[in-house]
Formats: structure tokens, C-alpha cells, sequence
């Protein structure tokens, strides 16, 4: 079904993105917003989660940009709504609506504005009850592109050069500053790296092997060395070997990563549950399938772990704390936690 398109004015404009950096296409839809609405909403994607080479900013960072764009009068007009990558459209066109309503407080009607870029523009469909208005994409201006200008280089000033035509002299000035703050260095790093492993990893689709360890109220995780992720937590896993299944490769990565192993028996009687978690997004390094085993070991008293092989640590984690630690999570491992053990707190 499609949404209703928009012929007289709504009293709450909706627009959605990510905002990864915020440059002048982004500014001309919410421009085109301000214009058509007393109120908007920025809907602001992949919030809540960890740093990586396509959400290399934050969402109080990337709120702050459109904020340096905006005009004293209209500051006042706009309001934030940020959520997080469900990796499931039904709980994120969810999460949307009652937010929308909560900022909304039920009153008035709700327009969505937005330009069907490409095939990532397929949320613009999931809210056929909101007036939709399309906005003429008049500036082509490619965010992927952005951000590699601004992480490749040996010049960060001139590379801000280079994105003065295409961002807010505001926001230029918000990334000139963001530059100088060591976050800027670790992202570069990260980004050669990402951009190297493509090159290097060049097939379709990699497997990996993930296992989600739970002992009395306690979750098993490492945190990661190595350049893409570092100083990260994730559950434990890895590729998978050639002629390997996946619950072998999670149970070796397991052990290679934390010390951890027991009685074949025993693991086989503690795993409750799998998931393959397939989403081509899932991973900035390129389409990785992994397949995730949740092993329950009861009321045990937690064994003894090291990290080790590619893991610079390894902890027990209180269940109680791991909403606290989700924008310090692997790639989409909060996820992977929430399917199992449970993670996301309210927005």
C-alpha cells in the first residue's frame, strides 16, 4: 500500500536518515519540511550503536550538525527522535510510530517527507496511514562518497576543502573541530583498514560463528584487538573453516578467544537456541552470514576466562549492565544479545 500523498498542509513533518554526514541534500528535505509543516521530526537511523565506517558519528553528534544548520527560528521547530537498528522492520516501523507520537502527544497530522534515492528507501512505504509528500532530489550528493573523502587523506584540512560545496559552512566547521579529537584519528584507521579487507576479502558472502555463553546471570564477552572494532565487546566467534560446521566453529572460536571450553555433553545440554542473522548491512566490512548458538549453563559458578588469540580481554557481564554497554557493541552484537538474553531499554 502507499502512502497517501500529501495535498494540504500536516501539523508535524517526518523526515528520516541516518545523517552520516549531514550535507546539503539532507538540509534542502528538511528545508523542504520546515516549509510544509509548523513542526518537524528527525528520525535519526542506527542510534544507540557502536562507531564503524558507515556510522562513524554518534547521534548527539549527527543531531549537532543539523542543529549548527539551522536558523534561531527555526531551532525551535525541530525535534529529534532518535532510534536504533532493530535489524527488523516491524520493531523499527514501531519504535518510529511511538516515538512520532510520544514527541507528537497524539494531535494533529503527520506528513512524511522524503526522495526514493535507491532500494534503501523502501521505510518510505511502511507508514501508508501518515500523507506522504516526495521531495525533488535536485542536489545528488553521495554520504558513502563524503565520508571517504573525509577519512582518506594525509590533510584533514584539505579534505574539508574539498566537502566545503556539498555541507553547511556550519557543519564544515563542526567537522573541521571534530577532526582534532582523537575518535577522528581511531575512524581513519578503521576505515583504511575496512577498505583494505575489502580488497582482500573480495567474495560474495563470508560465514562466521558466533556463541553466546550465559552463566549465572552473566553473559560472556571479549573485547576486540585489531583496527576495525578495537577496544570493542562482542560475543565470542569467527569465521568459519572450510569443511567446518557452524556450531563447530563456534565452540573452537569460543575457546581460542576466552580459554573457555567443557564437556562436549555438556554444552550440547546447555544450548537452548540458534540464529542465523543475515542482514546485508550487518557488518561495515562487507556481507558476513554468522550463525549464533546460546548456550544456558545454569546457576553455575562462572568459569574462568582469558582473552586471548585476537580478544585483548574477556569479562562476565552482568545481565543487568548490558544495556548500559550497547554503543560499546560489536557491529550489530546488540542485537544478537537482544535475540537471546535480552538487551534494549527503551529509547
Amino acid at each position: 500500500m502507499q502512502p497517501t500523498q500529501l495535498h494540504t498542509p500536516a501539523d508535524t513533518a517526518v523526515i528520516v536518515g541516518r545523517w552520516q554526514l549531514f550535507h546539503k541534500g539532507h538540509e534542502s528535505l528538511l528545508n523542504a519540511a520546515l516549509e510544509s509543516a509548523a513542526q518537524v521530526i528527525v528520525v535519526i537511523g542506527s542510534a544507540f550503536c557502536s562507531r564503524n565506517v558507515r556510522n562513524p558519528f554518534n547521534w548527539e553528534e549527527r543531531q549537532a550538525m543539523i542543529q549548527a544548520s539551522l536558523s534561531a527560528d527555526d531551532l525551535g521547530r525541530v525535534k529529534f527522535l532518535p532510534v536504533r537498528d532493530y535489524f527488523d522492520d516491524a520493531r523499527w516501523n514501531t519504535a518510529v510510530r511511538e516515538g512520532v507520537l510520544r514527541l507528537t502527544g497524539g494531535k494533529g497530522t503527520v506528513s512524511l517527507l522524503g526522495f526514493r534515492k535507491d532500494h534503501t528507501s523502501y521505510y518510505l512505504d511502511h507508514f501508508p496511514d501518515w500523507t506522504w509528500q516526495s521531495v525533488p532530489q535536485d542536489l545528488q550528493i553521495d554520504a558513502t562518497a563524503l565520508r571517504n573523502v573525509y577519512f582518506e587523506g594525509t590533510d584533514p584540512d584539505a579534505r574539508l576543502e574539498v566537502l566545503s560545496p556539498y555541507v553547511h559552512h556550519q557543519v564544515k566547521a563542526y567537522l573541521q573541530a571534530w577532526a582534532r579529537l582523537p575518535v577522528y584519528a581511531q575512524r581513519v584507521v578503521e576505515h583504511t583498514t575496512v577498505v583494505q579487507y575489502r580488497k582482500k576479502w573480495a567474495a560474495d558472502v563470508y560465514l562466521t560463528a558466533d556463541a553466546v555463553v550465559l552463566a549465572s546471570g552473566h553473559v560472556l564477552l571479549i573485547r576486540r584487538g585489531g583496527d576495525v572494532g578495537y577496544g570493542q565487546w562482542a560475543v565470542p566467534g569467527g569465521f568459519v573453516d572450510r569443511n567446518e560446521r557452524f556450531y563447530t566453529a563456534a565452540l573452537r572460536e569460543l575457546h581460542e578467544e576466552t580459554g573457555f571450553k567443557t564437556l562436549d555433553s555438556t554444552m550440547r545440554r546447555a544450548m537452548k537456541d540458534s540464529q542465523v542473522f543475515d542482514h546485508p548491512l550487518r557488518s561495515a566490512r562487507g556481507r558476513l552470514i554468522t550463525h549464533a548458538f546460546f548456550f544456558d549453563l545454569g546457576g553455575i559458578r562462572m568459569p574462568e576466562i582469558k582473552g586471548s588469540d585476537d580478544a585483548l580481554d574477556a569479562k562476565w557481564v552482568p545481565l543487568a549492565e548490558l544495556s548500559s554497554m550497547e554503543d560499546q557493541l560489536f557491529e550489530d552484537h546488540a542485537a544478537i544479545l537482544d535475540r537471546f538474553v535480552g538487551l534494549y531499554r527503551a529509547a
